[in-house]
């Protein structure tokens, strides 16, 4: 009996370990270190589990802070993560931050501000929005659920939106999360996954997210904009590859070699740009 319930308090913490790494990078490191201090400081104290959470949440910011000053070293730098007065460019949420997911090379830093600095001079107010980067450190590290998310060399923008009367709304995105807004095809020629049922896939409908998105439309004009400069000034800059649905390469006339669909199997990309530089 006492060795089976320490092979499952063994495999508990495992899969904590496993689950925060693969979320965070940093969080299993974060949880090691905690479980260690706790035991060495306060081994017999009671509520085990809430000082365990308490180390937890101080080693972790911790290593964020560690991260942040580490990251350079690694090739990586990070986005700016909140609202600030001197940038029009931001995280969507505080939450991609808060698991380490903001890190790009220095190359594709400069690509983003610059995409940031066009679209504020092209039309005053813009705000150019940031979803999912990269983790601070080691290539080949993977950020679930994407497939090419592990060398700081890929991001995902937010599309820009509009209201209910047409008027532009600045940091704001359809979902909460900045995906899975999708924008649908109203032409099935320029669906190619229409009449596939591949059984494989990660291009999820996401159907049941539909009722936290918030009534705003997509603006076209911003959203073809930023498309335009990424795939002409941008590549001469290092945008090597945009990932977009043919639909709406089609409704926001946007066509590029350098614009391409990601096949049946991989997410959609009709609700976010997805950029890559060499």
């Amino acid at each position: 009996m006492f060795q089976t319930g320490m092979m499952i308090k063994f495999t508990a913490h495992t899969i904590l370990f496993v689950a925060l790494t693969l979320l965070t990078q940093i969080g299993g490191l974060a949880y090691i270190l905690a479980i260690l201090a706790r035991r060495r400081l306060w081994k017999s104290a009671p509520l085990n589990h809430v000082i365990t959470a308490v180390a937890f949440l101080l080693m972790y910011a911790g290593l964020q802070t560690i991260s942040a000053k580490a990251a350079p070293h690694f090739g990586r730098v990070p986005l700016p993560c909140i609202d600030q007065a001197d940038e029009m460019v931001w995280m969507q949420s505080p939450l991609y931050c808060l698991l380490n997911r903001q890190y790009v090379t220095s190359e594709l830093e400069d690509v983003v501000f610059q995409l940031s600095d066009y679209m504020n001079y092209a039309f005053p107010g813009t705000v150019t929005i940031i979803l999912d980067a990269g983790f601070p450190f080691f290539d080949g590290f993977p950020l679930l659920p994407h497939l090419s998310h592990h060398d700081g060399r890929k991001l995902d923008i937010a599309y820009y939106y509009v209201n209910e009367e047409a008027v532009y709304v600045p940091g704001q995105t359809r979902s909460p999360i900045g995906y899975w807004a999708f924008e649908e095809s109203t032409n099935q020629s320029t669906s190619p996954c229409a009449d596939r049922d591949d059984w494989l896939t990660m291009r999820w409908d996401m159907n049941w997210f539909s009722r936290f998105l918030r009534p705003l439309k997509l603006d076209r004009q911003r959203t073809a904009e930023a498309l335009h400069w990424l795939s002409s000034t941008g590549a001469e800059k290092g945008v090597s590859k945009i990932l977009l649905e043919p639909h709406l390469e089609k409704l926001l006339d946007v066509e590029s070699e350098n614009i391409r669909f990601q096949g049946c199997r991989a997410a959609r990309h009709d609700d976010h740009i997805h950029i890559e530089v060499r």
